[in-house]
């Protein structure tokens, strides 16, 4: 029995000091929905925090709704109230994993990688798979990548007095530099 408990701390101590997991709490999430011919529909959010894992490929990111800006205040009144409902459903998350990593094969040039995991928005959590641009420049990681997302899939309801104003698809664009923990 004792045997048994050594070798399963040796386990998990040897797991935490051999992973490496690069993270930034002043990354950038962009939201925009914008339709031609029509007001921008656009956010800016920089209160998000990402981890990713460089021996397993895992990806997380976390984003506080309300913190998105716009330029206009009563848009962004509009967005946390009555689209998103952020003092209900404060936080979007991605849980998920990049395919194929391989931490080693970075360089400074661009490597692009796919994507998969679950977004949670609205309090609905969806299967996605989409890109993602991954460059290591200084030993710091940047990642970007675009996730289209359908407001009615969350569960997010567009009035129909707005909707031909607002894109069928919003882009969420994700723009993190990750650094060693």
């Amino acid at each position: 029995m004792k045997k048994g408990i050594i070798v399963a701390i040796c386990f998990l101590v040897g797991n935490i000091v051999f992973s490496q997991k690069m993270m930034t709490r002043v990354g950038e999430v962009r939201f925009e929905a914008s339709m031609p011919a029509f007001e921008e529909i656009a956010g800016t959010n920089s209160t998000v925090s990402c981890i990713l894992d460089e021996t397993t490929g895992d990806f997380v990111a976390l984003v506080l709704v309300k913190a998105f800006k716009f330029k206009s205040p009563l848009m962004e009144e509009h967005f946390n109230e009555n689209y998103m409902e952020s003092s209900k459903f404060p936080k979007a998350t991605f849980k998920g994993k990049i395919a194929n990593f391989d931490a080693k094969k970075l360089a400074s040039k661009s490597s692009e990688f796919e994507l998969e995991g679950d977004l949670t928005i609205h309090g609905v959590t969806k299967k996605i798979k989409t890109k993602i641009v991954l460059a290591l420049n200084a030993g710091k990681i940047s990642a970007k990548s675009l996730i289209l997302v359908k407001p009615q899939d969350y569960n997010i309801e567009i009035p129909n007095l707005v909707k031909g104003k607002i894109a069928e698809n919003a882009k969420v664009i994700i723009n993190f530099v990750l650094a060693s923990n």
